[in-house]
């Protein structure tokens, strides 16, 4: 039976019904959970919300607390509950793993290395066809960094301003966001350029950017000729000219930022970053770890929504629906860089983590996530594009699939962020009335949107009602 609760903002908005009764809570108190949080668990590791969530289960796009509520998390655990929670096909296939074998290190073989990799590597494109297995995003990166590196002879790396890599000392430097810096020496042989930034930039208008919705900003653009990809070129261009040697590592990018805010840039910018690198001797780095599997929808990963193939992909969180697994994918070539001394990493690829690998990828393929995450992701795109319209505070809203960014401002002309303490109160309140929702951004001023890939038109008519909501009771509170 649901447990009601009073929120202290009501919304008409009709919460989706949903027939899964979670288990009854029976751990600690929640006063104790917060002295163990505050004795035992390193403080870096912030919770959300004045009053932390105490999870307790999760089922698909829903997630309950140890009282019983019910929240539609359209986080997924920061973008990592791809096919859903304990989803019943994942769960299966790891609960029959789990009693054969948990691990084994790749020095043998193991059916379910093999097998993986023959599956993922199928949804590539020639030459990417090697994969190397870890644990985490930030060692994927590191070690495309890495490999990048040894295969070039060459150092610099460059980087977008505004991307998210990592927190591992080695990605911290490809990592652009002045929260995650830390006052040590870090980013030694990275260069980060000018984000080409529709919204925000100095250039971009109306017409730049892959999305169901494009920015209020006006464009001069012409048709198949965008002045602000042009402009943003010339930036890459000066840095590539004055920044670095004549000669670079690489290149990496999100095909869209995810922690950031679901930045997008102009059409065509990639494509020619990506030959200007090469011209110089250097490889193409796409970090899929957010934007990859079928998130984006009109294609299973990010980059191809580019028109690109680059020469090292990375993958993470939507990899392992919430399992710590992650990949690099790289070409034979590049691959063979790293075998002439050893490289070992003794949990990536365990019979594990392959088995849930192959049982997303399948739940992704049989339940269509990547149809449903074009067709639910446009129309959420457009249903918030309504509400951009109509509030001034509401400064953009963009993103592609189930990568979604909603931005918040001041006003419109100025584009400057919503203060902090204004954006809170909104998210509160929408936590209070039943979703969970990201931040994002430099300011914290986006809100991000990225739910498991297995929600409805009617989870998003709930979740709009529920922000619109939000946002009237703010105008009433600020008049």
């Amino acid at each position: 039976r649901q447990q009601k609760w009073k929120s202290s903002v009501s919304t008409q908005a009709k919460m989706p019904p949903c027939d899964f009764v979670p288990e009854k809570y029976e751990s600690y108190t929640y006063e104790h959970m917060q002295k163990i949080r505050e004795q035992n668990i390193a403080p870096s590791l912030r919770t959300y919300y004045k009053k932390p969530l105490l999870l307790h289960q999760g089922h698909m796009q829903w997630l309950f607390d140890h009282e019983g509520r019910r929240y539609l998390d359209l986080f997924a655990g920061i973008v990592t509950v791809s096919v859903g929670h304990c989803h019943p096909k994942v769960t299966m296939a790891t609960q029959k793993q789990l009693a054969r074998l948990w691990h084994t290190t790749s020095i043998y073989m193991y059916p379910a290395i093999h097998e993986y990799a023959e599956k993922l590597t199928s949804l590539f494109p020639d030459p990417l066809k090697v994969v190397y297995l870890t644990n985490s995003g930030s060692e994927a990166n590191d070690l495309a960094m890495f490999m990048a590196r040894l295969y070039t002879r060459n150092f610099d790396i460059i980087c977008l301003r505004g991307g998210y890599h990592g927190g591992s000392p080695y990605t911290l430097g490809l990592t652009s966001l002045t929260p995650y810096k830390h006052g040590v020496a870090n980013g030694f042989g990275c260069t980060t350029t000018m984000l080409p930034d529709v919204f925000h930039g100095p250039w971009g208008g109306s017409r730049c950017r892959d999305s169901p919705v494009q920015t209020v900003r006006k464009c001069s653009c012409t048709e198949g000729a965008c002045l602000a990809k042009d402009q943003y070129i010339e930036q890459f261009k000066d840095t590539l000219n004055t920044s670095v040697p004549k000669t670079v590592a690489g290149f990496i990018a999100e095909p869209i930022q995810g922690v950031n805010g679901a930045v997008q840039y102009p059409r065509n910018f990639l494509k020619e970053a990506y030959q200007l690198i090469r011209e110089r001797g250097g490889l193409c780095i796409s970090d899929e770890v957010q934007t990859g599997f079928g998130r984006t929808g009109s294609h299973f990963w990010g980059f191809q929504t580019h028109g690109v193939v680059p020469d090292i992909v990375t993958l993470a969180k939507g990899i392992g629906n919430g399992f710590p697994m992650a990949a690099v994918v790289t070409t034979k070539e590049i691959a063979n860089s790293l075998a002439q001394n050893l490289h070992f990493n003794t949990y990536g690829g365990n019979p594990l983590a392959c088995v849930v690998g192959a049982a997303v990828l399948d739940a992704i393929e049989e339940d269509g996530l990547q149809k449903n995450s074009e067709d639910v992701g446009t129309y959420m795109l457009l249903e918030l594009a309504k509400v951009r319209n109509k509030f001034e505070i509401v400064g953009d809203v963009r993103g592609k699939g189930l990568m979604i960014g909603v931005e918040m401002v001041t006003d419109k002309d100025s584009r400057r962020p919503l203060p902090a303490e204004e954006i809170s109160e909104i998210w509160e309140d929408c936590k209070d009335m039943g979703i969970l929702i990201g931040r994002g951004g430099l300011y914290s001023q986006t809100f991000r949107i990225k739910p498991p890939m297995c929600i409805t038109k009617r989870d998003v008519d709930f979740a709009v009602e529920v922000f619109r909501t939000a946002l009237e009771k703010h105008m009433e509170r600020t008049a």
